[in-house]
């Protein structure tokens, strides 16, 4: 197998594909190539073909990233024959027949509940006056505000959306947790991890860990590049 230089990066719900800024810069210093998909978030299938699409047109092996509910989108997308490796970045990563409803259908006892607001014409928003606090704890205010000004509406359709063939089964994946998350529990975060075999990481961070710590972020999905050279 090539050398993995090119990554894909996928957003989750509530956002799009401009959050990772801070990542694609440190990527591209370090000479990756980079590509961030803009999922719709409208279902789980329209998300998957948009991934595809991107895939298709790499020239190379990719680590296929996944933040959040973009998690599920990379479970399921990374079978396609350009992903050579996953990277979860607080992400779900479901198994066979599950979805992010399935997920997060028994919080743990004491778990921060997301607040999320009840549909309006099948889309999900959070509440505004809450989100720097449960999605972007550790972000500069007034990003935080403009986060969740700017929020991009999440089809319940892709909540409901479940896997087929998790990836995660046949191809190496590499896993950050975010230990200060209020949207995914850090538990949850590690359960699923352990489950996929991933190669784990823990980082102080909010959900927005990909905004608030870029670094680390792209350290890790340099790793899981690496990683997966190494087990060619």
């Amino acid at each position: 197998m090539a050398t993995i230089r090119n990554i894909v990066l996928v957003h989750g719900g509530f956002v799009d594909g401009s959050g990772w800024q801070g990542v694609y810069d440190h990527l591209s210093a370090d000479g990756y190539k980079v590509a961030v998909v803009q999922n719709p978030t409208l279902s789980l299938a329209g998300d998957v073909a948009a991934t595809h699409q991107v895939l298709d047109g790499l020239d190379g092996p990719a680590v296929l990233v996944g933040h959040s509910y973009g998690g599920v989108v990379v479970t399921e997308a990374g079978g396609h024959p350009n992903v050579a490796a996953l990277a979860y970045i607080a992400a779900f990563a479901p198994d066979k027949g599950e979805s992010v409803n399935s997920l997060i259908a028994d919080p743990p006892p004491g778990a921060p509940v997301p607040p999320i607001l009840p549909p309006r014409n099948g889309f999900l928003f959070l509440d505004r006056d809450k989100f720097a606090a449960s999605f972007a704890a550790d972000v500069p205010e007034k990003l935080a505000a403009f986060m969740a000004d700017s929020q991009v509406p999440w089809g319940v359709e892709a909540l409901e959306g479940t896997v087929s063939e998790p990836a995660w089964q046949s191809k190496p994946s590499w896993y950050l947790v975010a230990t200060d998350d209020r949207m995914i529990p850090p538990p949850a975060q590690r359960a699923m991890s352990e489950r996929a075999k991933a190669v784990v990481t823990e980082t102080p961070g909010s959900h927005a860990v990909y905004v608030s710590r870029p670094a680390v972020v792209a350290a890790l999905i340099a790793q899981a590049a690496q990683g997966a050279d190494g087990q060619a």
